[in-house]
């Protein structure tokens, strides 16, 4: 097995423990040697504050309880000028058969998809997240109900851990 990786330290958060198991055997057919998986959620991030390079999210955003609270994790345990590169299935446009569809089965669904929302519109909560900038595009996959997607990141502020008098004398 090769080691395609020897400078990442990977983590990991996974609310089923059962899952766990298969992430840590895809870490290591990856090369990664350096993994902690978690059990948790993404809205109570086990990292301290300003801690990570890059934070990834895939198909997570819609089924978090808080999308806010999740946000507000991820740039806390951002370094500043950290990365969060996002894959996320969201809302379809207003007044069309495919919103129709995700509003009817939207209840249904969190039920028995784990939280997951197909109606959020998770654009709007990234845009006023207060990154220093947000950078996505729509995209459609043929996935029923979870189409269209969003694909992009978003960085955190070089000056978001600099002291506020600092910030002021600089002209900030």
């Amino acid at each position: 097995m090769y080691n395609c990786c020897p400078d990442i330290d990977w983590i990991g958060i996974e609310l089923n423990p059962c899952l766990h198991p298969y992430i840590r055997q895809e870490a290591d057919r990856q090369g990664l040697t350096s993994i902690n998986v978690f059990k948790g959620t993404a809205e109570q991030l086990p990292v301290a504050d300003n801690s990570i390079d890059v934070v990834v999210s895939t198909y997570v955003l819609c089924s978090v309880t808080h999308l806010e609270t999740c946000l507000s994790e991820v740039k806390r345990v951002l370094k500043p000028g950290g990365l969060f590169i996002f894959l996320e299935h969201v809302a379809a446009e207003p007044r069309t058969w495919e919103r129709r569809i995700q509003e009817a089965v939207t209840p249904l669904w969190k039920t028995l998809l784990h939280n997951c929302h197909p109606n959020r519109e998770t654009w709007k909560t990234l845009e006023k997240a207060e990154f220093e900038w947000v950078h996505y595009q729509h995209c459609r996959l043929s996935l029923p109900v979870v189409s269209p997607q969003i694909v992009g990141k978003a960085r955190k502020s070089l000056e978001t851990t600099l002291p506020r008098a600092l910030a002021l004398t600089s002209g900030h």
